[in-house]
C-alpha cells in the first residue's frame, strides 16, 4: 500500500495512500478518516462504519479499530492524526481565562474531550481537509504550517462537538448522561444501516447493532432523524442507484438488486416517486 507520510516532531500526522485491498487492526491517535473513489469499512468498539467521499469518520485517541478495503479500483485515503492532548489544549484555551492560562499554561491530565465516534458531513471541516490535502506535500509548507492547520482543525472539531450536543436535545430524556448514551447507541444503529444498506436488513438487525430493543430504537431514531430506519434505507438506496445510473452502464435490474431492493417494480415506483421520473428516463437524461 503506497503511503506518503509527513513527519512532525516524531509522529506522522498525515497518511495519504491508495489501495485496492487493505486490512489493518490496532489502536491509534485521535484521527479523521476520509476516502475517495470508493469505500472503507471500519469496525471500532461496537460500531460499524462505512466511509466514502462526502463524509469523514472521527475516532478518539486510544480507540481500537480495524479497517478493511476491498475494491476493484484503488481507493484513496487521506487521514489526519492529532498529537496527543492537542485538542484538550485548544479546548482549554477557549474555555479558560487569560489570567488562568498565564498562571498555569499546562493542560491538566484529567482534562479530556470524548467525541462521538460516527461519520460526519460537516462542510467547513471537509473543505479544510481538502485544502490540507492539496497543499501539505508542497516543500514550502513546513512543520509550523502543518501544526497551525491541525490547531484550526481542532477548533473545527470542537465546534462540531458542540453541535452534536445540541442535537442530543432532540431526545426526550431528562438526564444528560442517559441522553448522551442513547444518542451514541442510535448512531451505532444508523451507522450499521449506512454501512450495509445494500444488504437485506431488518429493524431488529439495526436495533441489535445499537444495543436497544426494536421499539426503543425505532421511537428514538424518529426523534433524532425525523424519519424511520426504513425510510432512511430507502433514501440511501435510491441515492446509490442514482449514482450507478449516472456512472455505469449496468442493467437497471442489476442496479436494483445491487443497492438492496428485492423487486424491480418496487424500485421503479420508489425512484419515480422521489425523482419524478423512472430509472430509464433518468439514465436517458445523463
Amino acid at each position: 500500500m503506497p503511503i506518503n507520510k509527513r513527519e512532525n516532531r516524531g509522529y506522522n500526522p498525515i497518511l495519504h495512500a491508495r489501495s485496492k485491498n487493505y486490512f489493518w487492526k490496532g489502536k491509534g491517535a485521535l484521527s479523521i478518516k476520509t476516502f475517495k473513489n470508493g469505500r472503507a469499512f471500519y469496525h471500532a468498539g461496537r460500531g460499524h462504519f462505512a466511509v466514502e467521499e462526502g463524509n469523514y469518520l472521527l475516532l478518539n485517541h486510544g480507540q481500537e479499530y480495524s479497517i478493511t478495503i476491498e475494491s476493484d479500483v484503488p481507493v484513496e485515503s487521506f487521514c489526519i492524526f492529532f498529537p496527543e492532548r492537542m485538542v484538550e489544549e485548544v479546548y482549554r484555551s477557549i474555555m479558560t481565562s487569560d489570567e488562568q492560562l498565564l498562571d498555569d499554561p499546562a493542560v491538566p491530565k484529567q482534562m479530556s474531550v470524548d467525541f462521538v465516534e460516527k461519520t460526519y458531513h460537516d462542510h467547513w471541516l471537509t473543505a479544510s481537509l481538502f485544502q490540507i490535502k492539496s497543499e501539505y506535500a508542497d516543500p514550502q509548507r513546513d512543520a509550523a504550517w502543518l501544526e497551525e492547520k491541525l490547531c484550526e482543525l481542532a477548533h473545527g472539531l470542537l465546534k462540531v462537538h458542540r453541535q452534536v450536543h445540541q442535537e442530543m436535545l432532540k431526545l426526550q430524556s431528562l438526564k444528560t448522561s442517559t441522553r448522551e448514551e442513547l444518542y451514541k447507541r442510535i448512531h451505532m444503529g444508523h451507522e450499521f444501516l449506512s454501512a450495509y444498506f445494500d444488504q437485506s436488513l431488518t429493524l431488529t438487525d439495526a436495533a441489535r447493532a445499537a444495543c436497544l430493543s426494536p421499539n426503543h430504537f425505532l421511537r428514538s431514531y424518529k426523534q433524532l432523524f425525523g424519519m424511520s430506519p426504513y425510510q432512511y434505507l430507502v433514501r440511501r438506496r435510491l441515492q446509490e442507484s442514482k449514482r450507478l445510473l449516472l456512472q455505469t452502464d449496468w442493467p437497471i435490474t442489476d442496479i436494483c438488486l445491487s443497492v438492496g431492493f428485492q423487486s424491480p417494480s418496487t424500485f421503479s415506483s420508489l425512484f419515480s416517486k422521489r425523482f419524478s421520473m423512472t430509472p430509464s428516463q433518468f439514465r436517458q437524461k445523463r
